[in-house]
């Protein structure tokens, strides 16, 4: 079939014309919640690497060892000369410490040094005994130790002016040697003339004269040993220097007790 011939007086209808229509970027509120967490994170990891410092490796004798990461702030700790021990509570007859540790358990606890820097170090088994204190540290040498131990009391006319450090046998085991340490205040009663002797328990003496004598320095002395110091009237004595080695005598000489040297003593405050 041949399709009729176009009226050439009809108009030509227009051509439809195509709509552009422009894409919107947009973030879905699905991702808000997930990239705000990342952030987060991320800002979290960041503050916390900037934050750590090296790590340690403290050995203890109960133990085979305790790792230890500081902050970086405290890594000014891990040099030589640095002490760590364990805090833990301790009930003796001469003192009660770490009674918080009941509740918050064990924690460990370090003085800083000033030695070069260092990864490993061996703790201590309990505070070192003149942590925070200035004074005098002594040496006393004797036969028998008896009941004189660390925290024993070191006593001037019946007052405490210090204590027992550490004991320990000497260099060939012929001796015990005491560490004694003096409080600062009291350092310079010890003088190279001086003496010490022990008052651990009670010291009974018996004659027709004056009968029955019990000579007991304190009751702490009894539980836990003690000494006792004097120091003669000598005023061009030198004082004693840290590291001196003095006898410990198993009892004092009457001339001892009698000895009453003046010696002036710096306020509490020093």
């Amino acid at each position: 079939m041949i399709p009729p011939p176009e009226d050439p007086a009809r108009p030509e209808e227009p051509l439809p014309e195509a709509r552009v229509r422009r894409r919107r970027w947009g973030v879905s509120v699905v991702w808000v919640v997930p990239l705000v967490a990342a952030i987060v994170a991320g800002y979290l990891v960041y503050d916390r690497l900037r934050e750590v410092g090296p790590t340690l490796t403290v050995k203890f004798s109960d133990g085979d060892g305790v790792t230890v990461r500081l902050r970086r702030s405290a890594a000014g700790i891990a040099r030589e000369g640095s002490q760590f021990w364990i805090v833990r509570p301790e009930v003796g007859p001469g003192s009660i410490s770490g009674l918080s540790t009941v509740l918050t358990g064990p924690y460990i606890q370090v003085v800083p040094g000033s030695g070069r820097s260092r990864l490993e170090f061996t703790g201590l088994e309990r505070p070192p005994p003149t942590l925070g204190r200035r004074g005098l540290r002594v040496i006393l040498a004797t036969a028998h130790l008896g009941s004189v131990r660390a925290a024993s009391p070191i006593y001037y006319r019946g007052i405490q002016v210090g204590s027992v450090i550490d004991n320990e046998l000497s260099r060939d085991a012929t001796s015990a040697h005491v560490d004694a340490f003096i409080e600062q205040r009291y350092a310079r009663l010890v003088r190279i003339g001086s003496r010490f002797w022990s008052v651990s328990g009670l010291d009974v003496n018996v004659s027709l004269r004056k009968g029955v004598e019990v000579n007991l320095e304190s009751l702490r002395a009894l539980l836990i040993g003690g000494i006792a110091l004097a120091t003669p009237e000598d005023p061009r004595a030198a004082p004693a220097k840290s590291g001196m080695i003095f006898v410990l005598h198993d009892k004092p000489e009457e001339a001892w007790l009698a000895w009453t040297p003046k010696i002036p003593l710096p306020p509490p405050s020093e």
